[in-house]
């Protein structure tokens, strides 16, 4: 029997005017056989060979289910081999361990938006810049996205609380929840006095009540938990910061934080944000009504002579916010 081509090859030859002779002698094969294939002028029909297989197809669709749910957190395919063997697999690790690698990079990250209403939230992170001789405090308002940007050069704790406040008066006000990661200047142990009761840094803490704010740590291994200001921190680096700086490689600090300033001005608070199709300054004039009142100027050495509760008595700030701390330390 000859293949699809070589009959196609022998109608075409005759289609053109070829005879059957002809045909035979170009494609050394006998006349009976080119008659054959010109009075069917139809190709073979070939049976498609049966696939073989393969040991891990029945359970192929529990592991891509395996992998979708396991909320970024490696499962190493050991673990899933014990999973399916139980099932009833009877294959071995080698083809669990292609198959794994295969679909990991077909299988999109489930990306879950956490949207919040009016001075709800506000996203703090860093970012390095210059190889981590220079960093960038990125505040992001949760509804609006507004943004603050400050450059300075460490992450410290002092550093940290005057990036806060030159935020909150950027804002003219303060959100009821600020979200953090794992931060060493913010807490000190997670889950430290039960489930979402973190062990903060005490200064920070203190910091925190003066100024009416309630921390809160995202999801570990869950980046998209504060999704806003680690997409913002990408622009900020590829529209503005890269830019800049390869036209002007050494800039005085006080001038980069001039230049952060007319940017967020004249262009990053007033683009279109991809997300909510609307002007992060527009959707602002909404969100600052809902913001907390800037208290008088905070004190870092608070006077031992004052007691917890008579101090607290002179903040201008309601604490029923903090009636769901059961000790002083847990938030």
């Amino acid at each position: 029997m000859k293949t699809k081509d070589e009959v196609m090859e022998i109608i075409i030859l005759n289609r053109q005017g070829m005879g059957i002779r002809a045909i035979a002698r170009k494609l050394k094969i006998s006349r009976n056989t080119v008659r054959k294939y010109l009075r069917n002028q139809i190709l073979p029909s070939f049976k498609r060979r049966k696939q073989k297989l393969s040991k891990l197809d029945n359970y192929k669709s529990y592991i891509e289910e395996r992998l979708r749910n396991s909320k970024n957190l490696k499962i190493p395919a050991t673990a899933i081999y014990k999973e399916i063997k139980f099932l009833g697999y009877k294959g071995k690790t080698t083809i669990l361990r292609e198959y794994i690698h295969k679909i990991k990079k077909v299988i999109p990250e489930e990306i879950i938006r956490f949207e919040t209403g009016p001075g709800e939230q506000m996203q703090v992170d860093w970012a390095s810049f210059k190889k981590g001789k220079l960093s960038a405090f990125i505040a992001v308002m949760g509804y609006s996205r507004k943004a603050y940007v400050e450059f300075v050069e460490n992450e410290k704790l002092e550093t940290l609380l005057n990036c806060h406040k030159n935020a909150f008066e950027f804002f003219g006000g303060i959100p009821k929840n600020i979200l953090y990661d794992n931060m060493k200047t913010v807490v000190i142990k997670r889950n430290a006095y039960g489930e979402k009761k973190h062990q903060l840094q005490k200064q920070f803490r203190d910091f925190a009540k003066h100024y009416g704010f309630i921390p809160q740590l995202c999801r570990p291994y869950r980046a998209q938990t504060k999704g806003k200001v680690e997409r913002f921190i990408s622009y900020l680096r590829h529209s503005f910061y890269n830019p800049l700086i390869t036209k002007q490689d050494d800039i005085d600090i006080s001038y980069l934080n001039y230049l952060t300033k007319i940017w967020l001005e004249k262009e990053a608070n007033i683009r279109i944000h991809r997300t909510t199709k609307e002007k992060p300054q527009i959707l602002f004039y909404k969100e600052q009504d809902h913001l907390l009142t800037l208290p008088f100027e905070y004190n870092y050495s608070i006077p031992e002579k004052f007691s917890n509760q008579e101090f607290l008595k002179n903040l201008q700030h309601p604490l029923s916010i903090y009636e769901k701390l059961t000790k002083e330390d847990a938030i």
